[in-house]
């Protein structure tokens, strides 16, 4: 595990912490020296805090999400609605607002790390087509009528869920349970973030669906356009 934090009071406490609860971690001050642990060595997961010397840490986000696919917990003190849309966006895992105590960041850490293990073996090697929508599941890639779709590591996740369930309607509990394996307060607004972003890459919007569709108070399904 990777741990990003640039005080070093803060981050010589958190990593006895960690330790303690045997986890094997190494930390780092800045998000330069981040971007070099994750390429040189992938780490099992990372904690990144936001407030960092060399570069903000939503740019650090995006950066690491440029080279790796590990989850990433973010540890800020920025609790506000824009600012965790834009984490979600960016390709955080889950995010905790400071201060947060040693066992309530255990506490994630192995949910995450559970959450990522059991998606990574129920998804199955596959190809899913849609009407012109094609996701191939052992190549994480999705493309729409023969054009490729910029996915988030999550959206695409979102994407090939819906994908191999063609015409069914899926719940949301359904979506948090099996997509993002952590059903807890404030995750709807994780889905809705999400699908709102696949919807705009995928040229349609909640009003103008397309493959996308909301089917009222149950949850999404995916379908061929008419």
């Amino acid at each position: 595990m990777l741990l990003v934090e640039d005080d070093h009071v803060v981050r010589g406490a958190m990593l006895r912490s960690l330790a303690d609860r045997g986890h094997a971690v190494h930390a780092v001050g800045t998000a330069l020296d981040a971007l070099r642990r994750v390429a040189a060595e992938t780490p099992d997961l990372v904690v990144l805090d936001l407030g960092l010397p060399d570069l903000d840490g939503s740019d650090a986000l995006r950066m690491l999400r440029g080279i790796t696919d590990v989850p990433i917990i973010i540890a800020t003190a920025r609790d506000d609605e824009q600012s965790v849309v834009r984490l979600l966006r960016a390709g955080a895992d889950d995010y905790m607002v400071k201060p947060f105590t040693g066992a309530h960041l255990d506490a994630r850490i192995t949910t995450v790390l559970r959450r990522a293990g059991r998606a990574s073996r129920s998804v199955q090697p596959a190809v899913h087509v849609v009407g012109g929508l094609r996701v191939d599941v052992g190549e994480r890639s999705a493309h729409l009528d023969g054009e490729p779709l910029a996915l988030t590591r999550k959206e695409f996740d979102l994407l090939a869920y819906l994908a191999a369930r063609p015409g069914r309607v899926v719940s949301r509990r359904e979506l948090l349970e099996e997509v993002w394996r952590q059903p807890s307060v404030g995750e709807d607004q994780t889905i809705d973030v999400h699908l709102y972003w696949l919807r705009r890459k995928m040229g349609e919007s909640a009003a103008k669906p397309r493959y996308l569709r909301t089917v009222r108070g149950v949850g999404f399904r995916l379908v061929a356009p008419d």
